[in-house]
């Protein structure tokens, strides 16, 4: 599934450079290093579940909740793109930093869409599969 290779991706960037989300935290937020290796631990999970159909769903949920959680981080830089360092040496204009915005909650209505009924076929055909209870005696 493509978004779980997106989600692993970005999770394993977290731990091969984490200066870039390190700059991103909200000041507010604490323990920014435990954060941002946490937050990577997450989404490596979360992208992982998708892959198989027993836990796609709970997946799905995860991922969800993750970006909740990390929305914060997208709002400080579009808020105040210049304490966010790569960006600017990126030149990553504002406007894009804004989009992001509106894009998370679609994101997270595509995971849910992807993956909300995992699951329930396979578990519907073991049922089917399974040898029917016996009859009582009429």
């Amino acid at each position: 599934m493509v978004i779980g290779v997106v989600f692993v991706f970005a999770g394993v960037m977290h731990f091969v450079n984490p200066d870039i989300y390190l700059e991103m935290m909200p000041d507010w937020i604490p323990l920014h290093g435990p954060a941002v290796f946490w937050s990577g631990v997450a989404e490596v999970a979360g992208g992982l579940a998708l892959f198989f159909d027993r836990t796609a769903r709970i997946g799905g949920i995860w991922l969800i909740l993750v970006l909740i959680a990390v929305y914060p981080a997208n709002v400080q830089m579009a808020i105040d793109p210049d304490s966010v360092p790569w960006a600017a040496r990126n030149e990553i204009p504002d406007w894009l930093l804004w989009l992001r915005l509106p894009l998370q909650p679609l994101l997270a209505l595509a995971i849910w869409l992807v993956t909300r009924n995992a699951g329930e076929q396979s578990s519907a055909q073991r049922g089917a599969s399974s040898p029917s209870s016996p009859s009582s005696p009429s």
